[in-house]
């Protein structure tokens, strides 16, 4: 079936559901009074209603089952189905209060948490202020570190009684199905709803509560601030408006909430069809771990030629963190061709990075098929490596409680409970300290820096997954990358970690104006953030302060992450992309998000290809030199060759004067002219050894001459890295072992 048949239907089940259980329970006529539209909807189940009940199972939404709390008898909280890939069934179940079997109508949230309900759609009885006024309350929006402002994190009535609410209007005639609460996000207050009601209406008139049985139904609230909590009405109802009416609230604070509201648009002949699904036809959905192996064996399948899938190491639980490489020569490094990585998924219930990146792998395969100029190039010049999930053992966690119930920072950290934003070496703080207390500050090394002995032991809290992303880092020359993370609208650059332990202050790089240009590529190009209406996602107004790209430690300081350990440790160059105000979205947002970041994530790809590139090679032999030092006059910031003697110097359009210099060999100096264009220019040495270096050579009978210091340092450090993780790996096997066989 096409998506807009299968959307039809389900529209006609849900009408059909809708309509059957409200004519049995007498609440058409006699609780919604005075409904132009819903009057003139059907009324009647026809024959066709079976056939299409089947053909429902064909779409994919989101799946709960709970009962509400009768105002007579209290049941246990809701049992949640995760927002399950899998086809929906039409479910039946016994709702407690009612003491009838109905049927459930599965429908997805209307995008309170999204932001697609806007916020002139939120209205609400009182507020306490404008920072806690109705637009505040959306599941899982965040508050800033001071109560008092504009941006509070729930919705909070003036008024401590029982006449309170939350309004909804949907816009249109809407089938609901479910409420799911929230506390209020905040650090210095305890706020949230214990117990509601829920009220329809289509004029905002006469209202109908949602009826359990022959009483009120009173849902179950919140015991806490974060923790979402779903109702579901035991019969859906229609109408356009919905109210959340608090019956009971934490008794030492007021009446605020947060709050996502289930139901399915029908269909109004007034209105617009809703926005059409991408038409590039991908696999939206979301993907367990097992999906996600299923759907890069699919692509790989397609497109053997260009594809390869490997593993770099594996995760606490012993999950294999796969990698996808597309290339026209997968395999190698091709001497010349930048090597280029996307790393998704780092906090694993941020999952919009993981689902674009599946999707990126499908799109590449599928247009290099149809040999699309753009991406046959791209395939053609660029090696690229797709780490759709840094964090398995987290996103796994998440997918459980799925979209509306995993709240905000359910499975964000690893199994151990490490947070891999900050989990990587502090290289930072090492290299200031060292360039403070230097007589010449010059001879600082500003590249390639070490890592601290203390990271390298089987004691040091580095979880698996960051040691097997830094042993990825050291075997290949990555020369761009960029981390995808969600919860805002922004791009941040290097560095992240202020000087002097300052909580935010702009703390450049030697290439900050490169960095600007690559976060600006992403921002401008990206339709939400690029959108000069939209809403801010949380506190924070990045559009019009920083239009959408801000430098990490002016946002907030963060020692240890991968983009300053790229930068600091490797020859790439990262910046951190937040892809969506929604950590989870739901299912049905995916098409969205990959229409929202698709030619983004093409030209930040592409800018893999400025600035300059070379070969370093030997006068008499004509061999690369491998480790050479690349120096850009006036950028306190070098970069070396790989093991073929190929590099890449990433720069702004402009004249540079460029050295090129390794151990036992003659500097050589020349200009580069970086042009506008997307193309690197060719800056190649040819260096000639040093007397000293021909006398040793003639002394040690051509024996291969040693590494500079610090590179050896570097290599060593690394060697006891993957050490150390071998033994943590080994022992871990064992322990899991042992917990089976006791199993």
């Amino acid at each position: 079936m096409q998506a807009a048949e299968m959307a039809r239907l389900a529209v006609f089940v849900c009408l059909s559901l809708a309509l059957e259980a409200q004519v049995i329970n007498g609440l058409l006529t006699n609780e919604i009074k005075g409904v132009n539209k819903t009057e003139q909807m059907q009324t009647t189940v026809n024959a066709s209603f079976t056939n299409a009940l089947n053909d429902l199972n064909e779409i994919t939404e989101f799946k709960t089952t709970a009962a509400p709390v009768s105002s007579s008898k209290s049941t246990a909280e809701a049992h949640i189905l995760q927002e399950r890939d899998k086809k929906p069934e039409d479910k039946v179940h016994q709702s407690e209060g009612a003491g009838t079997v109905q049927r459930e109508v599965v429908c997805p949230p209307l995008g309170l948490k999204s932001l697609r309900v806007k916020d002139f759609q939120l209205s609400a009885s009182s507020s306490e202020r404008s920072g806690l006024g109705p637009q505040r309350g959306r599941l899982n929006i965040q508050a800033g570190l001071d109560d008092g402002d504009e941006y509070d994190g729930a919705w909070c009535a003036a008024v401590k009684d029982k006449n309170q609410w939350l309004q909804v209007d949907a816009l249109r005639p809407t089938l609901f199905t479910g409420v799911v609460l929230q506390g209020r996000n905040s650090i210095w207050s305890w706020n949230f709803v214990e117990s509601y009601k829920v009220q329809i209406s289509n004029d905002t008139e006469t209202w109908a509560t949602c009826m359990n049985g022959t009483v009120e139904a009173v849902f179950k609230g919140n015991n806490d601030l974060e923790t979402p909590v779903l109702g579901m009405l035991p019969v859906p109802m229609v109408g356009q408006f919905l109210r959340i009416n608090p019956q009971s609230w934490y008794i030492n604070g007021s009446v605020c909430l947060r709050a996502e509201v289930l139901g399915c648009p029908l269909p109004d002949p007034d209105l617009p069809d809703p926005e059409p699904v991408s038409t590039d036809h991908l696999d939206f959905r979301h993907h367990n771990y097992k999906e996600m192996r299923k759907l890069m064996k699919e692509v790989h399948d397609q497109c053997p030629d260009i594809t390869r899938i490997y593993t770099i190491g594996k995760s606490y639980t012993g999950l294999k963190l796969y990698v996808m490489e597309i290339s026209d020569n997968p395999g190698k490094h091709e001497l010349g061709e930048p090597e280029f990585r996307y790393v998704a998924n780092m906090h694993g219930n941020e999952v919009v990075g993981r689902e674009l990146v599946l999707n990126l792998m499908q799109y590449i395969c599928r247009e290099y098929k149809k040999n699309s100029e753009r991406i046959v190039r791209l395939v053609k010049m660029t090696r690229i490596h797709l780490l759709p999930s840094m964090n398995p053992d987290g996103y796994e966690q998440a997918y459980k409680k799925g979209s509306e119930l995993a709240g905000w920072a359910e499975g964000r950290y690893s199994y151990e409970g490490i947070d891999m934003n900050h989990n990587f070496a502090d290289l930072n703080n090492i290299m200031w300290d060292e360039k403070e207390m230097a007589m010449d500050k010059n001879k600082v090394s500003n590249h390639y820096i070490p890592l601290p002995e203390y990271y390298t032991q089987e004691n040091a809290t580095v979880a698996p997954e960051t040691r097997a992303v830094i042993s990825w880092m050291q075997a290949i020359p990555f020369v761009l990358s960029a981390n995808l993370h969600g919860g805002e609208l922004v791009v941040t650059y290097p560095y992240d970690c202020t000087r002097n332990w300052i909580p935010r202050a702009d703390t450049p790089t030697a290439d900050n104006e490169f960095f600007r240009w690559l976060a600006m590529v992403y921002a401008s190009s990206n339709r939400a953030m690029a959108n000069p209406d939209r809403r801010i996602c949380h506190y924070e107004d990045f559009q019009t302060e920083h239009n959408n790209i801000i430098n990490g430690a002016d946002w907030h300081t963060l020692p240890g992450s991968m983009n300053d350990f790229s930068y600091l440790h490797t020859n790439c160059f990262e910046v951190t992309v937040e892809l969506s105000c929604d950590k989870y979205p739901h299912v049905s947002e995916l098409p969205m998000e990959w229409d929202n970041n698709k030619e983004a994530l093409l030209q930040y790809m592409e800018q893999v290809h400025r600035g300059i590139k070379g070969l370093v090679r030997d006068r008499e032999t004509k061999v690369g030199i491998s480790d050479a030092i690349i120096k850009v006059r006036d950028l306190d910031h070098d970069v070396r060759s790989a093991a073929g003697g190929d590099f890449w110097r990433l720069l702004n359009p402009g004249e540079y004067v460029v050295t090129a210099w390794a151990l036992g060999y003659l500097p050589a100096t020349r200009k580069c002219h970086v042009g506008s264009e997307p193309r690197p220019t060719l800056c190649g040495f040819v260096l000639a050894k040093t007397p000293q270096q021909r006398a040793l050579e003639a002394r040690t009978k051509g024996r291969k001459s040693v590494k500079d210091l610090q590179l050896r340092l570097r290599d060593e450090q690394v060697r006891k890295l993957r050490i150390s993780t071998k033994r943590l790996n080994q022992r871990r096997m064992k322990q899991q072992r042992r917990g089976q066989r006791r199993r």
